[in-house]
């Protein structure tokens, strides 16, 4: 096996993180590996000795019009490089290298498998007004049905590009994100940092209408409990309506915003409850950090993710939802999330059996494990 690595770029993210992790895999286990990009941005370590490529070297501001306009151009240029490394396979992350990917095979005589991945839930990742989203939609449901195999991150996810995308089931695999935990568990706590007389809750996530920090922050509100103390990291386009939100609410002394920060786990490590408001998502991997750092979850019960990671059995409540490892709630429903926090300040019995559950279920998610099934399906194709 010959294998191509697609994706626009190393610079951050979920997916950005698999390829590292998959590079790195890959090399160990002496499988000839390319990583091919469109833009030079590298952000997470990978080995040494990777072969990268590019077939472009993209503006990340581009015009969404711009950017689909130079689809099938990159996919020619794409078939080239493929026909002239001899890849045997094709796997690509995330959409618009996915769309190069399948597009590639119409420009090329040469003949090799063709993997895309998809890591969004589509039907609301896209479901905003605009071009970007039609021309998403519009090319998923052409392309990702003529790759040999799509591989999801969500059974949310897949079932979603099942049944309103026309990708065939039998071509639709399910692979969740690794996890890291050997690095995690080295990761000192940061045991100075929180009022240990408070309830410190932490939330992690960029600062944008998605992941609905305004929820907790209005919850936080409701709780009208000065003992509850709430540390949001994340950087984006909201800050300043948080900040605003914050002081509208009195909340000042209770609810702190803290950037970014490049290594989070510390503070996961030494915080009570980590909590999550999103409105929808691919694959959080952030509960999965939260888990690894032994801190219990509640999460809003949004598509998609959430429920797969604490097994949620029964997800029609529009109450607050109590699994082995944590509470789901409602989506942008604030009196859920305050009554979720509320359980576990009155039960800590509960907090503790969280904890020790969610020690065990993280184990499913470690990365060689993971890493193994991208392998051992890449290869069967």
């Amino acid at each position: 096996m010959r294998l191509g690595i697609l994706i626009y770029s190393l610079s951050g993210g979920g997916a950005e993180r698999v390829v590292s992790y998959l590079l790195t895999h890959c090399i160990s286990k002496e499988i000839d590996v390319h990583l091919i990009m469109m833009n030079t941005g590298v952000n997470y370590d990978i080995p040494k000795s990777t072969r990268i490529h590019y077939i472009e070297n993209s503006n990340p501001n581009e015009h969404g019009v711009i950017k689909a306009l130079k689809i099938p151009f990159l996919a020619y240029k794409y078939a080239r490089l493929v026909k002239k490394l001899e890849l045997t396979h094709s796997l690509s992350f995330l959409t618009r290298p996915s769309f190069i990917n399948v597009l590639s095979r119409f420009f090329t005589s040469y003949k090799f498998k063709v993997i895309t991945n998809e890591r969004a839930f589509p039907t609301l990742q896209y479901s905003y007004k605009g071009f970007q989203s039609w021309f998403n939609k519009k090319m998923i449901k052409s392309l990702y049905k003529k790759s040999e195999a799509v591989i999801s991150n969500s059974n949310g996810n897949a079932n979603d590009l099942i049944s309103n995308f026309k990708v065939p089931s039998d071509k639709m695999y399910v692979i969740h994100n690794p996890i890291d935990l050997d690095k995690i568990s080295d990761i000192n706590p940061k045991e100075d940092f929180f009022d240990a007389t408070k309830f410190n809750i932490i939330t992690i996530g960029r600062l944008d209408i998605g992941k609905n920090h305004k929820m907790i922050i209005n919850a936080i509100n409701k709780l009208n409990n000065t003992n509850i103390h709430l540390y949001i990291i994340g950087s984006g386009p909201m800050q300043s309506e948080l900040e605003d939100l914050v002081e509208k609410l009195n909340l000042k002394n209770q609810v702190f915003l803290l950037g970014y920060q490049a290594n989070p786990y510390g503070y996961l490590k030494s915080a009570n409850l980590f909590a999550f408001g999103s409105n929808h998502e691919g694959f959080p991997n952030v509960l999965l950090e939260a888990m690894a750092c032994n801190i219990p979850i509640i999460s809003t019960n949004c598509q998609s993710g959430p429920s797969e990671i604490l097994k949620l059995q029964n997800d029609k409540s529009d109450d607050i939802m109590i699994t082995d490892y944590g509470i789901l709630t409602p989506v942008k429903n604030d009196e859920a999330m305050a009554k979720g926090i509320s359980h576990f300040l009155d039960n800590k019995s509960f907090t503790e059996k969280c904890k020790i559950n969610g020690l065990k279920r993280i184990k499913d998610f470690d990365k060689e494990k993971i890493l193994n099934q991208y392998i051992d399906l890449v290869g069967a194709v």
